[in-house]
């Protein structure tokens, strides 16, 4: 015969002090973990979705991002030759030479300076990023000191709206427009022609050449004729690839991060419960050796028990979700240990990191309630009864 779980219930509800505040320690735990694991996903999600399946990204051979690549004029030509690359309705080819450099900024209200990523674009550049819409001004003219800047780096930078003026390269560079990327990487760059970038910069080298697939499945055949090509020493991915793998380290490192401080938390929290439950083993001895003389089981008992201390930790993880669930609001900014340049980004919360916030409370219930229900169950029928 088993114990019906409305006695678990009902004793969580005569203990309202205990139970609150021990359910309130493992939701600060849950809110822990939630929300390390959704800003490694939010960064992870801005880093990918900045990509397309459709785009192919060509670097030199050996680069880890567009920073430390070089491709030459030459190079990009025969890049230019390749018959996968798309035409748009004009009969253009859907392809861009385009250079990325790092340039220093200050923060708004806090002076701070920080790196951010400058983009060189080629007439084709906005046409094979479809996620990029402009909200105010226009894009940057050909062959002009103009530049257009993300609608994160529009908020956070000084001198970044329309009309003012930005000096890097030793030239006076005007914004021209602002534009918005969705959650993407490119919210947080600043765009400008390549060619005069080149040339402020004195690079004589752009750093990648990115064409949209006219068939998605031909990468396999451009891919290998790229990199076989002895006039070359570049390699293709598929852009989207390319930013997952620029997330691989910074999400690696958070998760890591967010596991090990959980872990330490929740020891204690963990004893928390179990002090929480043996205190509860302690004020209900005579309780338990009457339903014993009942003729409920040992292993009754201690799945009552066991279910109390669960339900006790179930209450804790879903408040912690739910405060996590606000963090969504929230966006904030770290720096791209790939790239070394400041990423804007949102905490993302899925069904993966719900299941695994509600798996790790049940953990912690668990592992909290086990000794002192197994202490009420082996408690001796007689013993308990004179405890009154």
């Amino acid at each position: 015969m088993g114990v019906p779980l409305s006695y678990s219930f009902r004793n969580l509800i005569t203990r309202r002090l205990t139970t609150a505040l021990t359910a309130a320690g493992m939701a600060l735990v849950v809110f822990v973990f939630a929300t390390t694991l959704m800003l490694a996903e939010g960064f992870r999600r801005t880093m990918v979705n900045t990509g397309s399946y459709d785009n192919v990204l060509v670097l030199r051979r050996g680069s880890n991002s567009e920073i430390q690549s070089g491709i030459d004029r030459y190079q990009a030509s025969v890049i230019e030759t390749q018959p996968e690359i798309a035409i748009d309705k004009s009969g253009r080819k859907l392809i861009a030479r385009e250079l990325a450099v790092i340039i220093n900024l200050r923060k708004k209200g806090s002076e701070k300076p920080s790196n951010v990523t400058l983009r060189g674009i080629s007439n084709q550049s906005l046409s094979l990023r479809t996620q990029v819409k402009l909200i105010r001004g226009r894009m940057p003219k050909t062959g002009s000191s103009e530049i257009a800047v993300g609608e994160s780096i529009a908020k956070r930078f000084k001198g970044c709206d329309i009309g003012e003026t930005l000096r890097f390269a030793l030239r006076g560079w005007t914004v021209v427009g602002i534009f918005h990327a969705d959650n993407t990487g490119f919210n947080s760059e600043i765009w400008g022609d390549a060619d005069q970038f080149m040339q402020a910069f004195r690079r004589p080298v752009y750093s990648s050449v990115t064409f949209k697939l006219r068939d998605y499945t031909e990468f396999d055949t451009v891919k290998e004729r790229i990199e076989n090509d002895p006039r070359l020493n570049l390699e293709a991915k598929r852009e989207i690839q390319y930013y997952a793998d620029q997330s691989v380290f910074m999400v690696k490192f958070l998760r890591i991060l967010g596991i090990s401080l959980t872990l330490i938390f929740s020891i204690g929290a963990t004893i928390g419960a179990m002090i929480t439950m043996n205190s509860a083993v302690a004020n209900r001895i005579s309780e338990i050796g009457t339903l014993r003389a009942l003729g409920f089981q040992r292993r009754s008992i201690l799945i009552a028990f066991l279910a109390e201390s669960i339900l006790m930790s179930s209450i804790g993880g879903f408040l912690g979700l739910v405060f996590s669930s606000f963090m969504q609001i929230l966006t904030i900014s770290t720096v791209n240990w790939q790239t070394f340049s400041e990423l804007a980004f949102s905490f993302t919360l899925t069904g993966k990191i719900i299941s695994q916030s509600l798996i790790f409370s049940l953990i912690m219930g668990l592992a909290g309630g086990v000794l002192p229900a197994y202490r009420a169950s082996r408690m001796n029928i007689v013993d308990a009864l004179r405890a009154r």
